[in-house]
């Protein structure tokens, strides 16, 4: 459920939790995402690789390119696979990709990043508190699926199911949005 499907999108995805953390302060619920571990970059580093890929992109004829710490969401859009790219988009993000955690999209599948993991956590705690107790948490790489809830006794069609993911798509920071619970629901 909600995955992101390149280490490009995961990237842009740590940069906007990066941001977030970064704007609202660390605390002991966001530890785990604020500390460098196991060869994990910090928030900090994040930040600051996200700041220098902008940079780059600008500097590489893609002017209006969004900076993570003043626009995190259109940052996070910026970099969507499923986006047609002009030639010169292309051209900028084979230079600059290097600045990007992890060094952006590889050539194959990529382990899910913490931030994405922590989002679905939250998201899976805020449908707990909104009524339905059983909701699953995600798997160790952030994947709910509709078997998982059905398991848990939830018709994800019943309007109360889906007024609290609604309400819950904030705590995600970006992770999860309206439409991607809409395609979830419809089964896409």
């Amino acid at each position: 459920m909600f995955r992101p499907t390149s280490r490009l999108a995961i990237a842009a995805s740590a940069i906007l939790a990066a941001t977030v953390i970064a704007a609202c302060g660390s605390n002991s619920h966001n530890s785990g995402l604020s500390s460098a571990s196991a060869g994990q970059p910090s928030v900090a580093q994040m930040l600051q690789d996200g700041v220098n890929f902008s940079r780059c992109m600008r500097s590489h004829g893609v002017s209006t390119f969004p900076d993570p710490t003043t626009s995190p969401r259109a940052f996070k859009h910026a970099l969507d696979p499923s986006i047609k790219r002009a030639p010169m988009f292309i051209s900028a993000m084979n230079a600059c990709q290097h600045l990007l955690p992890e060094g952006g999209p590889p050539s194959g599948n990529s382990s899910h990043s913490q931030a994405h993991v922590a989002a679905m956590l939250a998201f899976a705690r805020c449908i707990r508190s909104h009524g339905f107790p059983h909701f699953p948490d995600p798997t160790n790489t952030g994947q709910v699926t509709h078997q998982m809830i059905a398991s848990a006794g939830i018709d994800i069609h019943q309007p109360a199911v889906v007024r609290a993911a609604d309400a819950c798509v904030a705590v995600t920071h970006g992770f999860i949005t309206r439409g991607a619970v809409a395609r979830f629901i419809a089964g896409h």
